[in-house]
């Protein structure tokens, strides 16, 4: 038998979240060598299926004081070093008759022992400026919170960090540590594209890998508890209100609604699961959301939604608590000397606010035990702005378009108003990198299938012009558009009632009669041979 191929690194770290991409920056700023595996793709857990919120810590400030300043401080820290990836639009606490009014005369009182800013804002002059707000509304409070787009920065983190030498391998799982007493002596890592397993030698392996941080942690004998809490959120049509508008109340289902570019982001739900597998939304979760948020926001009762979506939240405490929301949002710092581990840190919970925060302690261990006394530079580093990386970016595909194309450069995606040059140049970083681009590599770096249609026209005419190129051969185009609009189904399903269930049905006779396959993830023919309803 062949002996696997072998890497050293000083540093491995296992998973392309937020926080695992913040560490690779922190490190690389530092000198210090690393790599970055993770199973899928960048920010493909809970990671990119969040709100977008960068949190003023308003939310946790009744409950988990710690986590509201911790929340507030790196806030105030991203918006200065990360602005490219950050909207500051600001946020309303809004309460609606019924609401706790205890909890609505505190709330100042709170925020300013966490060292926020809230400012009462007149009721009537809150509703000028956000109509969509409703008419039962008895008090709103002005806070410093923001969206911010978790793609941008964490493919802006790994950008800054390849630069410095940094390595990041996509679609690679670990299946396997060899342990050699108090150490990790190897990881063996796999990638999905090649059978054959590749050692990673590290002096300090970092497990990062947010929801699936317990089962890494589990693959090295060094067991966590956690409970896993799965969100959902629905995405609108169109964007109802500029700011960020929370329910004032302590922290429930459905009470924000997050704009993103051109949509707005409501929810979120919060259910215990006991596994990691076939997490999707359900009709039921978005009738919950809608019912809830409408009472905070009634024209959410009859608005267009195109597409929903889950993820799973990390929360470290004891396993099997009934309620996730009664975990701290606060993040998890593991040594595991105690489990007679010397070279093995793990890194989970916390927020997407704190993931900086969250990078900076875990980098500040690793380096004790490497003998490096290089400070953190990331809390006053900008990251630099990357263009190869910008195209997440609602509304950049427009300005990018109409000031700079010719008449060559189609118009790809007409929802998002992606460009043929913006795929060009998406396709060119990642093959800059070693990488064979896909269509769904493509839609996570761009804004292509995030509009109305959920790639149902677009997706077809990325992949011509993909093979208008010469990158895609045979059945390939295909092949990929099946996966991706497969993809984009599963957040469908759930919030398929008015213009968007016709939008759906377009689709699919759009593609399966096109390309005579099932692209919805439903059987299309029954054991009779006729259609299935």
């Amino acid at each position: 038998m062949n002996s696997p191929s072998f890497i050293q690194t000083e540093v491995l770290i296992i998973g392309g979240g937020v926080t695992g991409t913040a560490l690779a920056r922190d490190l690389a700023l530092r000198g210090v060598a690393c790599i970055v595996i993770e199973k899928d793709d960048i920010n493909a857990g809970a990671s990119g299926r969040n709100h977008g919120l960068l949190h003023s810590g308003a939310r946790y400030v009744a409950g988990d004081r710690a986590a509201a300043i911790e929340c507030r401080s790196e806030g105030e820290i991203l918006k200065r070093v990360a602005a490219q990836a950050i909207q500051d639009t600001g946020g309303y606490f809004v309460a609606v008759e019924g609401d706790d009014e205890r909890y609505i005369a505190d709330f100042p009182t709170y925020c300013e022992r966490a060292g926020i800013m809230a400012r009462a804002v007149d009721v009537a002059a809150a509703r000028a400026l956000e109509p969509a707000l409703s008419e039962r509304a008895i008090a709103v409070f002005e806070v410093p919170d923001a969206s911010i787009d978790p793609f941008r920065l964490s493919l802006e983190s790994m950008a800054q960090a390849r630069s410095l030498g940094a390595r990041l391998m996509r679609r690679t799982r670990v299946t396997g540590f060899e342990r050699e007493g108090r150490r990790i002596r190897a990881v063996r890592v796999r990638s999905r594209t090649d059978a054959e397993e590749v050692r990673i030698e590290a002096a300090q392996i970092v497990n990062a890998a947010g929801a699936w941080a317990r089962e890494v942690a589990l693959l090295a004998a060094a067991p966590i508890e956690m409970t896993y809490s799965k969100g959902t959120l629905l995405v609108t049509h169109t964007r109802l209100a500029s700011r960020v508008v929370n329910r004032l109340r302590s922290p429930a289902n459905a009470d924000i609604m997050m704009p993103g570019g051109t949509v707005s982001i409501v929810g979120t739900t919060s259910t215990q699961v006991d596994t990691l597998d076939n997490i999707h939304p359900t009709t039921s979760e978005a009738d919950l959301i809608v019912e809830e948020a409408a009472r905070m926001l009634p024209a959410l009762a009859t608005m267009r939604f195109i597409r929903a979506y889950s993820g799973v939240r990390p929360l470290v405490g004891s396993a099997g608590v009934a309620d996730g929301r009664a975990v701290s949002r606060g993040y998890a710092l593991f040594d595991h000397e105690d489990q007679g581990l010397d070279n093995l840190v793990t890194i989970t919970g916390g927020k997407l606010t704190t993931c900086r925060l969250m990078a900076e302690r875990a980098a500040d261990l690793v380096c004790r035990r490497l003998g490096v006394t290089r400070a953190c530079l990331t809390a006053t580093t900008p990251l630099p702005v990357d263009p190869d990386t910008g195209w997440t970016e609602p509304g950049r595909g427009p300005r990018e378009w109409m000031h700079f194309h010719g008449p060559e450069d189609t118009l790809l995606c007409e929802c998002e108003m992606v460009s043929g040059s913006a795929v060009d140049a998406i396709c060119a970083a990642l093959r800059a990198t070693g990488d064979t681009p896909t269509l769904t590599d493509i839609g996570l770096r761009s804004r292509v299938g995030k509009g109305a249609c959920q790639g149902a026209f677009c997706s077809v005419r990325t992949v011509a012009h993909l093979y208008q190129r010469g990158d895609f051969q045979a059945r390939c185009g295909v092949n990929e558009i099946i996966d991706f609009l497969g993809e984009r189904w599963r957040g469908q399903h759930a919030v398929l009632w008015g213009e968007q269930l016709a939008q759906a049905e377009l689709m699919e006779a759009l593609h399966c009669g096109l390309f005579e396959e099932d692209l919805l993830g439903a059987p299309n023919v029954d054991s009779a041979g006729e259609k299935s309803p």
